[in-house]
């Protein structure tokens, strides 16, 4: 039964034309999409997204479609065609925001521009999504995830020292991008009700990448360059201990770097005495002697008959710690249940489909999915005479010019 009890989503009211594909902004508006907004996706034929062909699949279903294009409509039009432009342009008339992630100057091409759809709307917020930016040296160079993690230092203050840094196996960049895209489309929809005008945010993977950076780049530019961080394996330099540990059947990470916790993880390895030892009684000097502490605290847990037994005893002793958990683990968590962090909903031809959640919780609103992503072009007709009021002639005029397109399945 629906829970009448919360009221309207917070972006209720809100119409998004989304123009974005990959993962950074299909993140971004799948969010605003949750919230309540009304996100039409428009997509190219005829293969339409990107990610429509990305795995793993369901029922000829890409997942990875599946969970960032949740809640929006979809429509699948030819903007290489004058007709197809014009069509987006009276969308981005009846918007309140836009968002895009082409290469700087591909929508300027299409007179789909902020200048060109701020001139028909001056009410418009328009978010643009770049690896780099309109702008700077970099702004017209191809990018991934990957290319922002690289470039910002982040994978090279990533693994161990005498090993070529991995991959970040999460999409960091891209939605760290994506979330910032939120939270920036969102002041710009309250810095409207204030002005009556909306306005144009630029936000790049690589901005966003280098904004992470929480010591890194502080710390060389307070220092003169003197300081510089580099890989330093599976825990932090400057907090001791701070990182992983393996034992017999697994890992355990463990977070200990006020010295209550290390007092407490302490009394957990049943050194109480280490706590006060002048060489680790203080972050400062637990830093110092870091290679010390460090192998104090894997010896005890490889000692451990197993992980689970030193969890219980750091758990008791109150050490912030946890398991390493694998994928199959973390999936049947009692706490991501608990939270509602795993979504089931009814796809037209995958049927039950369950994705990740995103991590918002209103008191006041519902936040939870509504409908599965769409197939490709499936809300040609409702948002053409819907939204733009065209007539039934004229959609069946562009469908016939080979303007919209929409898979044989729909």
């Amino acid at each position: 039964m629906e829970d009448t009890s919360k009221p309207r989503r917070p972006l209720d009211g809100i119409r998004v034309l989304d123009f974005t594909r990959f993962l950074a902004g299909p993140y971004l508006t799948r969010a605003l999409a949750v919230m309540g907004a009304d996100v039409i996706k428009v997509e190219r034929p005829p293969h339409g997204d990107e990610q429509r062909g990305h795995p793993h699949f369901l029922q000829g279903q890409s997942g990875y479609f599946l969970q960032q294009n949740h809640d929006k409509r979809g429509v699948c039009m030819d903007l290489k065609r004058p007709e197809g432009q014009a069509v987006a342009r009276d969308l981005a008339a009846a918007s309140d925001v836009v968002v895009e992630n082409f290469r700087p100057g591909v929508m300027a091409r299409m007179g789909l521009d902020y200048p060109a759809l701020s001139a028909l709307n001056p009410r418009l917020v328009y978010c643009s999504v770049s690896s780099f930016g309109q702008d700077g040296p970099y702004a017209q160079r191809p990018g991934y995830g990957i290319i922002a993690d690289a470039l910002s230092g982040a994978l090279h203050i990533t693994g161990f020292p005498d090993q070529p840094p991995p991959i970040i196996r999460m999409p960091v960049a891209d939605t760290l991008t994506g979330i910032h895209g939120v939270a920036a489309v969102c002041a710009a929809l309250y810095a409207r009700e204030k002005t009556g005008e909306g306005q144009h945010i630029d936000i790049a993977l690589l901005d966003c990448m280098f904004s992470l950076h929480e010591y890194a780049i502080q710390e060389y530019l307070l220092s003169g360059g003197e300081v510089e961080a580099t890989r330093v394996g599976s825990g932090l330099p400057g907090s001791v201990p701070y990182g992983v540990f393996a034992g017999r059947d697994g890992c355990l990470v463990l977070g200990a770097p006020s010295d209550q916790n290390w007092a407490q993880v302490c009394r957990a390895m049943g050194r109480p005495e280490l706590a006060t030892d002048p060489r680790y009684a203080s972050n400062a000097q637990r830093s110092r002697h870091r290679d010390e502490v460090y192998r104090l605290v894997q010896d005890w847990v490889m000692a451990s008959p197993s992980i689970a037994d030193a969890l219980r005893r750091l758990e008791e002793a109150g050490a912030p710690c946890a398991r390493v958990q694998t994928i199959r683990e973390v999936v049947h968590d009692p706490q991501i249940a608990a939270r509602g962090m795993i979504v089931e909903m009814e796809h037209p031809t995958a049927g039950k489909v369950r994705l990740p959640n995103l991590p918002f919780h209103f008191s006041k609103a519902d936040v939870s999915p509504r409908r599965p992503a769409p197939l490709l072009g499936q809300h040609n007709h409702e948002v053409l005479r819907e939204v733009l009021g065209y007539s039934e002639e004229q959609v069946a005029s562009l469908k016939r010019a080979g303007v919209l397109y929409a898979a044989s399945t729909t």
